[in-house]
C-alpha cells in the first residue's frame, strides 16, 4: 500500500527558536495562522495533542501547517494510546494539566499547548520550564507561570490577557475553541481585559495550596464530543444599519439576535457596521455635530447589543470603512472564522435582490451560514401592532 501526503517545502517553526522573543507584533501573526489551523483540525474531531514548533510549518501561501500527528486523538476512531494509558503521552513543556491526568480527547488542550507557545516567542521563556519528570510536570497543575509582564514590562496587557486565558488549568476557564482564540488575536482592540491583564506577579501561597490540595481539574474531565463542543460556542456576526431608520427592521433584527443568545450562550456576537464611504466626493470624518463618525458608531453599537442583555465579555462590536458594504462583510466573516452572518433585509428589498442587493450578496457568497432578517408585514387596515 502507498499513502500519498502533500509536501511542504521549507523549515519547521523550530527554526525561529534562536530568534526570540520575538516582535510581538510577529509573534500574534504566526500565532493567528497556528489558531486558524488548529481550528480546522478540531472541525474534523481531531485534537493534535503535541503542539510545539517542530510540529508547525508554514505553506509558501502562508497558511500554517500542523505536522506529526502520532499522538493525536480522533472522536470517531478507536484511541489505541488511552487504552495503553500509563504515562503522560506529549512533549513536557506544552503540555496540559488535563493531559498529564490520562484525558485526551479536549480541544481545549490544544489551546494550552499554543498559549505556551506564544508565551516562550513574545518572552524568550518557557511558561513551566523544561522539567520532563513526572513530578516536574504536575507543578503546572497548581502553579501558575511568571506573568509575561513581569519579564517585559513593555509586553501588552492585551496579549497577557490572551495569553493566560490560554493557560489556565481549568479547561473551562480557557477560550472555549481556537475560532474564539483566533478572533481575539486578529482584533486586539476588542480584547476584554481581566485581572490577567494586569497580573505582575504569581498567585500567593494561599490560593497554590488550595489548588495543591483540592484539585478541581480532577473532578471534571468529561466533555461532549469535539463538534457538538464546537456547535456551542459559535462566532456569530450581527451586520447592523445604523443608518436606516427602519425601527421594525432593527427591531426583528435584535429579537433575532437575542434569540440565538439564548438559545447558544456560549455564542459570540461580533456586532459590525459599515461606515460607507463616497467614491466621488471627500468624505469627512466628523458629523454635523463635529464628532468623530467612527467612534460614535462604535458607541452606538455598544448601546445595542446592551440592549441584548449580554455580558461584555460575549459581544464586540466592529465599524469597518469600506466603499462596498457587502464585500466588508464578506470580508469581515472570512478573515474572522464566522460560523453564522445575521443580517437584515427591507420588505421592499425583492427589486434589489434582482439587481444586488447587501443581503442578498452577502447570503450568496458567504463562507458561512446566513440567516437574513426582514421585518413583520403589515397587512392594510392594521396598527403599528399589526391588529385590525
Amino acid at each position: 500500500p502507498y499513502i500519498v501526503m502533500e509536501r511542504i517545502p521549507g523549515d519547521t517553526l523550530y527554526k525561529r527558536l534562536a530568534d526570540l522573543p520575538l516582535p510581538y507584533e510577529e509573534a500574534v501573526g504566526i500565532g493567528l495562522k497556528i489558531a486558524t489551523a488548529v481550528d480546522d483540525l478540531h472541525r474534523q474531531s481531531v485534537v493534535h495533542l503535541d503542539i510545539k514548533p517542530s510540529n508547525i510549518m508554514f505553506r509558501p501561501t502562508g497558511e500554517a501547517v500542523l505536522i506529526d500527528y502520532g499522538l493525536s486523538h480522533h472522536d470517531h476512531l478507536p484511541d489505541l494510546m488511552q487504552e495503553e494509558f500509563r504515562v503522560p503521552f506529549g512533549t513536557a513543556p506544552y503540555m496540559a494539566p488535563e493531559q498529564l491526568l490520562g484525558t485526551r480527547n479536549d480541544p481545549r488542550s490544544d489551546l494550552f499547548a499554543l498559549g505556551v507557545l506564544l508565551y516562550f516567542f513574545t518572552t524568550g521563556e518557557r511558561p513551566f520550564g523544561e522539567s520532563e519528570t513526572l513530578s516536574g510536570m504536575r507543578r503546572r497543575l497548581w502553579k501558575d507561570p511568571v506573568p509575561p509582564r513581569r519579564l517585559r514590562p513593555d509586553y501588552p496587557p492585551w496579549l497577557q490577557e490572551i495569553v493566560l486565558h490560554c493557560l489556565e488549568v481549568q479547561p473551562a476557564w480557557r477560550y472555549p475553541s481556537a475560532r474564539q482564540l483566533a478572533f481575539d488575536l486578529g482584533n486586539p482592540d476588542q480584547v476584554k481585559m481581566t485581572a490577567r491583564a494586569e497580573r505582575l506577579k504569581r498567585d500567593g501561597l494561599a490560593t497554590v495550596l488550595r489548588r495543591r490540595f483540592n484539585n478541581e481539574l480532577m473532578a471534571s474531565r468529561s466533555r461532549p464530543d469535539i463538534a457538538s463542543h464546537l456547535a456551542q460556542v459559535p462566532i456569530i456576526a450581527v451586520a447592523i444599519n445604523l443608518d436606516d431608520a427602519n425601527e421594525a427592521l432593527n427591531e426583528a433584527l435584535r429579537t433575532e439576535a437575542a434569540r440565538i443568545a439564548k438559545a447558544v450562550p456560549g455564542a459570540r456576537l461580533a456586532c459590525v457596521n459599515v461606515l460607507k464611504l463616497a467614491r466621488l466626493t471627500v468624505d469627512h470624518a466628523l458629523n454635523e455635530e463635529g464628532h468623530n463618525k467612527h467612534v460614535g458608531r462604535l458607541a452606538e453599537l455598544k448601546n445595542w447589543a446592551r440592549t441584548l442583555g449580554l455580558g461584555d465579555e460575549s459581544f464586540t462590536v466592529h465599524v469597518i470603512e469600506a466603499f462596498d458594504p457587502a464585500n466588508a462583510i464578506l470580508e469581515f466573516a472570512s478573515s474572522n472564522l464566522v460560523d453564522h452572518v445575521l443580517i437584515g433585509a427591507r420588505e421592499n428589498s425583492f427589486r434589489k435582490t434582482v439587481l444586488g442587493s447587501v443581503s442578498a450578496k452577502v447570503a450568496a457568497e458567504a463562507p458561512c451560514s446566513v440567516t437574513v432578517v426582514r421585518p413583520t408585514r403589515r397587512r392594510a387596515g392594521q396598527d403599528g401592532e399589526g391588529r385590525p
